[in-house]
C-alpha cells in the first residue's frame, strides 16, 4: 500500500545522446531564426461594470447572511441541549436524594 508505484520501463523517455563536440577548423552552421508566434491572450479579459459589481457584492452579502445564520442556529442548537441536560441532572439528583432520604 505505501510502496511507490514506478512507471514501466516502456513508457519512460528515451535518454538524450549527447551531441558530439565541432572540431576546431570545421565551421560551425547557424540554427534558422525561429519563426514569431503570433501573442494570443490565455483567457479574455474580464470587465466589470457597475452591474457585476452590484451582484457581486450582494452575492457575497447573502453567503456571509447564510453563512452566519447557519452557525448561529449551530450554536443556539449547543446552548439549548447544554441548558436541557443541566436541567435532567438537576431533577435526577433530587429525585435520587429524596430517594435515599426514605
Amino acid at each position: 500500500m505505501f510502496t511507490p508505484k514506478y512507471p514501466t520501463p516502456d513508457t519512460a523517455p528515451p535518454p538524450a545522446a549527447p551531441m558530439p563536440a565541432p572540431a576546431a577548423n570545421t565551421p560551425v552552421a547557424s540554427a534558422p531564426a525561429p519563426v514569431p508566434v503570433p501573442q494570443t491572450p490565455a483567457r479574455p479579459t474580464v470587465q466589470l461594470t457597475p452591474g457585476t459589481v452590484v451582484a457581486l457584492v450582494g452575492g457575497g452579502t447573502a453567503v456571509v447572511l447564510v453563512v452566519g445564520a447557519v452557525l448561529v442556529s449551530l450554536l443556539l442548537a449547543v446552548a439549548i441541549t447544554g441548558v436541557s441536560v443541566a436541567l435532567v441532572a438537576v431533577v435526577l439528583r433530587l429525585l435520587l436524594k429524596d430517594l435515599h432520604n426514605r
